[in-house]
């Protein structure tokens, strides 16, 4: 099977709280939904992009989605004392449980 391992940073120059960054993540979430959506037609909007456009569109707007998903993390870390390894081991092994890893259901 193949993997791939995405690795975003920490940012500089923000001190983002719990609350800051959960708004943030909606927010980014809301505009990967519209994108699809106007990619869909859900808007009743004839698609006016062009395919690589709208797939490069989308492909940003999950990064940001990621990104602020990441930032949320190092808050949880440095502000609330979370193991953030431990948590990845814990939420890979799940992942190798439900078989998402493996294609095997365990």
């Amino acid at each position: 099977m193949d993997s791939k391992t995405l690795s975003l940073p920490r940012l500089n120059q923000l001190n983002p709280t719990l609350e800051s960054t959960a708004l943030k993540l909606m927010e980014e979430a809301g505009e990967l939904a519209q994108v699809i959506g106007k990619y869909r037609g859900l808007s009743g909007e004839q698609i006016k992009m062009d395919l690589e456009v709208i797939k490069l569109e989308i492909a940003r707007e999950l990064l940001d989605v990621a990104q602020t998903a990441v930032t949320m993390m190092f808050v949880m870390e440095e502000q609330f004392g979370v193991d953030i390894e431990s948590a990845l081991q814990e939420h890979h092994n799940k992942l190798e449980r439900k078989g998402y890893l493996s294609g095997q259901p365990k």
